[in-house]
């Protein structure tokens, strides 16, 4: 398990914050360093997989999580596989801080079973256990009863490596390419950490507990959502299912879509959410190019909508997983 290990209990004032802004993600940054800081290294051709993400190489990204995951497991300690919700915490050398994240794994779990997953990206001004706490728990109440292993990564201070935000969804290229115009060396440095650390904690998850690889899903709210297309398309090899909520940050060009021919998709939306029209134009292209997408939209504004749509979220995962 992750140095640190688990400190226990449920979540305290952190838990209470806000779901903050409707935004994609913060462009500025902090620290220092090129494209290849966070540890995985940069694309060899200098050029972006992903035209509206970092430098970083999927492949090296996910080596530099598979050998810390190897480091930091141990399985002689008594929080081993442990049950229940848990917060916990690993050293994110790159980053030079114990990166915190939530992890809760049904009660009734035999200790055996293969478990599904699903992987949470919060929003904006949030942190790995405001959604996690907020409506009553309705997260974990919804992963005891489908039995999934939730986790909730902090992504560091960044984006989880998507420099789209509300200004550039689905169907406006030109501004996004605006955005990525003003990457500077900081910004890439703190999404590079932000993507290193949700990919950091899949692995110590997939190195402690036994995970059904074919029932493994990634979903997130705002900025989570562009979180989730970003790394739903660059990682997709881990992914059954992606389900963004109210963040149609994702453009046409520039991104592997070819890699989620075959991976279902369920977008959300609220009728209130300033991304709606964006969402629409999401929608109808995603059918015209025959996705395998389903569309839900509530009527409910931007954080209204995040209770409604959870239910059929996990309803979808269910339905989706290999047989």
């Amino acid at each position: 398990m992750a140095s640190g290990g688990q400190s226990g209990g449920t979540a305290g004032a952190a838990g209470q914050k806000s779901t903050g802004g409707q935004g994609a993600g913060e462009i500025g940054g902090s620290g220092s360093g090129g494209a290849s800081g966070a540890g995985g290294r940069a694309s060899t051709s200098g050029q972006r997989s992903i035209s509206f993400g970092t430098l970083l190489d999927a492949q090296s990204v996910m080596t530099t999580a598979q050998q810390l995951a190897k480091t930091l497991t141990d399985p002689s300690s008594a929080q081993w596989q442990a049950k229940g919700d848990q917060h916990r915490k690993y050293r994110f050398a790159a980053a030079n801080t114990d990166e915190p994240y939530r992890l809760y794994v049904p009660t009734n779990w035999d200790g055996k079973t293969k478990l599904p997953l699903a992987l949470f990206l919060h929003g904006s001004g949030a942190d790995e256990n405001t959604y996690v706490d907020q409506n009553s728990k309705q997260l974990i109440n919804l992963a005891q009863q489908h039995g999934y292993l939730l986790v909730a990564p902090l992504g560091d201070k960044g984006a989880y490596g998507n420099f789209l935000r509300l200004t550039s969804p689905f169907g406006k290229p030109d501004e996004a390419a605006k955005l990525v115009a003003q990457i500077t060396a900081d910004s890439e440095r703190t999404n590079e950490l932000s993507e290193q650390d949700v990919i950091n904690v899949l692995e110590l998850v997939l190195a402690e507990y036994p995970i059904d690889r074919g029932s493994m899903f990634l979903f997130g709210h705002s900025m989570g959502s562009g979180g989730t297309w970003y790394l739903g398309g660059k990682y997709a090899g881990y992914w059954q299912g992606l389900a963004p909520m109210s963040g149609p940050f994702v453009q046409e060009t520039g991104y592997p879509w070819d890699e989620l021919r075959n991976i279902p998709l369920y977008v959300t939306e609220g009728t209130q959410a300033p991304s709606v029209d964006a969402s629409h134009t999401l929608r109808d292209w995603l059918k015209s190019n025959a996705f395998k997408a389903e569309y839900n939209e509530v009527n409910a504004d931007h954080g209204g909508m995040i209770s409604l749509v959870l239910p059929a979220i996990f309803d979808f995962f269910d339905r989706s997983r290999l047989k």
